[in-house]
């Protein structure tokens, strides 16, 4: 399996209330159980206060190296994507696990 970690930090002066990240939020929420390939989805914000901590998270499971490829290029993923551009900047993780 292929665990893939998506941790954004918002840019600087938008808060979680701005509402292109409350979009953002609910377009990756609803990508669970509608792109085939997704093992396991969750994601939320951070809650520590440590100054080297990222704002909001996505932690997720695929099957294979091209499960993850699939979801990556689905149309959805990529509206999502778009979407957080605006407002963040993130680092990703994918390992086998």
């Amino acid at each position: 399996m292929i665990r893939h970690l998506v941790l954004f930090r918002l840019n600087e002066g938008v808060e979680r209330d701005d509402a292109r990240v409350v979009r953002g939020v609910e377009a990756f929420r609803a990508l669970e159980g509608t792109i085939p390939g997704i093992r396991f989805w969750e994601l939320g914000w951070n809650v520590s206060d440590r100054p080297i901590a990222y704002d909001f998270a996505i932690n997720s499971a695929f099957d294979d190296v091209e499960a993850l490829r699939r979801y990556v290029e689905h149309p959805d993923h990529q509206a999502g994507v778009a979407l957080w551009r605006e407002f963040a900047t993130w680092v990703i993780a994918d390992y086998e696990f």
